[in-house]
């Protein structure tokens, strides 16, 4: 650890911090016991909720949401990532006024507590970024002592043009301090979320209280949010910085001595070779990031019906390091990133996509590049409407293409991870996007518990028929060794319009087959032997190796047996 902070800050500073560190870990200690370490396995999926995802008047929104988990999913998730509980002034509870709190409207410590208890706890350390409303930014304004400098003051002339940009709105945004000063500071997102300056060891010091105050709340895995902009230098691209990954390698450090049981998992919208920097060397950095470009490719993948672009970049996804794996997930509180697809779709290929999103009531958000010009960033729609195909009024393939595209989620290496609107086939929300503003508000609808109780307990319903095709495969997906998010995976090629992912361990040998097309085809599996047999996990259909039928966008899982017939 002191060795990081010296490699951060040099010296003497880094002894500094290494000493005001230290005090913090030791206060931790004398009220916590570190827990024991638990892999990751075949058995863990993750649930992506915000804590008033699901409403129920009179009754707090925690305890809602655990009551609904009770009822309807009560063995499909062992995580539960709750997104920002806490106190906040914009962006749905990223720009935080008060970490050490939670939203009275949603529960208490108690109420987290108790999820906390059932799941596998997920929450975020928003560590970029502040609200303007904080109280930590209050004392800043003020020249208070500790937080003289917190914000990062920049002269407007300052060239700024080599700044990674996720937005396309100004970089510095005007204060006024309480001496009547201006000043001019770094907010990456928004006017209302100031980012934080990680040169002040008391910004630090105060970082570190707030990651360990979640451990002892009860999290068990901790998701750095945006943590790749943290650290600037002016002159530098100001993302990805030596200075970012050695505070991700302190954070990951003071878990291992302090609470060994806490994972953490990195928040980094960005193509994949960049993204799995975030590895480390496999033991120093994160145990977990987000595998970014699997939405973007795989709803490009069913746009198209065909399966060779997919199927070729899942040829060189691998952790690269046995403690480390992928979480995948195809939607998320934010939008699909288009980022991840540079250097795999050419820009025209991006344009149809982002029209094809347009056209089923979606936005496209841009950011600025370093030239000046603007690029699409974001996606913001629903991923089951994002599936939808534009072109017929009444899709009769819509269910199916978008149970197909989860599938393929759930039998790709690393621990899978599902956003709530995916489980229960939400719409875009078009009237919040009117209410808000905000383009993200299309997929974030609060829903009444009651009437979503009501449309799971009717078959007909769309909710219903996502529900229980994806309760289905989550239920038999846990019961595979073949799954486990370290077993071999070989993608075959099959047929353009089929994604073939062989799943192997030393106990089980199984064959993910995604039809990823509206047309109904016959396959091979190159299995010597004909005296096997395959089972379908999912449909409990036998077949033989050299004649697979499949109907438009179905999944099998299938699981070669000894044929005794």
């Amino acid at each position: 650890m002191r060795s990081i902070l010296q490699n951060i800050y040099g010296n003497p500073k880094g002894d500094l911090a290494f000493s005001r560190i230290s005090v913090t870990l030791d206060a931790f200690l004398e009220k916590n016991q570190p827990g024991k370490t638990t892999p990751f396995s075949e058995s863990d999926t993750i649930l992506i909720t915000y804590g008033d995802s699901v409403l129920r008047e009179g009754e707090p929104s925690l305890q809602t949401l655990h009551h609904f988990l009770d009822s309807h999913a009560d063995d499909l998730f062992s995580g539960l990532h709750i997104l920002p509980f806490y106190p906040y002034s914009s962006d749905d509870g990223f720009s935080i006024t008060d970490f050490f709190n939670v939203r009275s409207e949603l529960g208490s410590w108690a109420d987290i507590g108790s999820l906390g208890k059932r799941f596998r706890l997920m929450v975020d350390l928003v560590a970029n970024h502040i609200s303007a409303d904080n109280s930590w930014f209050k004392k800043y304004l003020a020249d208070q002592k500790g937080f003289e400098n917190l914000a990062i003051e920049l002269d407007p002339s300052t060239d700024l043009s080599m700044v990674t940009r996720p937005r396309s709105q100004p970089l510095l945004t005007e204060f006024i301090k309480r001496s009547d000063r201006r000043v001019h500071l770094w907010t990456t997102f928004s006017a209302d979320q100031v980012d934080l300056n990680y040169h002040s060891l008391d910004v630090l010091e105060n970082m570190v209280q707030v990651l360990l105050f979640y451990v002892s709340q009860g999290a068990k895995i901790i998701r750095l949010d945006a943590i790749g902009y943290l650290w600037k230098e002016i002159g530098t691209a100001c993302i990805h910085l030596p200075q970012t990954h050695g505070m991700v390698r302190l954070f990951r450090s003071i878990l291992d001595r302090v609470a060994p049981q806490v994972a953490l998992v990195t928040e980094t919208n960005v193509p994949h070779d960049e993204n799995i920097r975030y590895f480390g060397s496999g033991h120093d950095e994160a145990q977990m990031v987000y595998n970014f470009t699997l939405p973007p490719l795989l709803l490009h993948a069913l746009a198209t019906g065909g399966a060779r672009v997919l199927s070729k970049w899942l040829m060189t996804l691998s952790a690269p390091f046995p403690e480390t794996t992928f979480l995948n997930f195809t939607a998320s509180h934010d939008g699909i990133g288009v980022r991840p697809l540079e250097g795999i779709l050419p820009p025209s290929e991006i344009n149809e996509l982002a029209d094809r999103v347009c056209r089923n009531g979606g936005r496209v958000s841009s950011r600025s590049c370093t030239n000046g010009s603007k690029r699409p960033y974001e996606f913001n729609i629903i991923y089951f409407d994002a599936l939808k195909d534009p072109g017929v009024a009444k899709d009769p393939f819509h269910v199916a293409r978008f149970l197909a595209s989860q599938a393929v989620a759930l039998v790709l290496p690393g621990v899978p991870a599902v956003y709530i609107h995916s489980l229960l086939g939400s719409r875009n929300w078009a009237a919040g996007v009117d209410a808000t503003g905000q383009a993200r508000t299309i997929n974030r609808e609060k829903l009444s518990a009651d009437t979503i109780a009501l449309e799971l307990a009717n078959p007909q319903t769309i909710r219903a028929r996502v529900f229980q095709g994806y309760r289905k495969m989550i239920r038999i997906r846990v019961r595979q060794p073949a799954f486990h998010p370290g077993a071999g995976m070989q993608v075959h090629h099959l047929d353009d319009r089929v994604l073939a992912i062989q799943r192997l361990c030393q106990d089980q040998t199984l064959y993910a087959l995604t039809n990823l097309s509206s047309e109904r085809l016959t396959i091979a599996l190159p299995i010597a032997g004909k005296d096997l047999v395959l089972i379908d996990l999912l449909g409990g259909g036998r077949f033989k190796t050299q004649a697979i039928t499949m109907s438009p966008y179905e999944v099998l899982w299938l699981e070669s047996v000894p044929n005794l017939s």
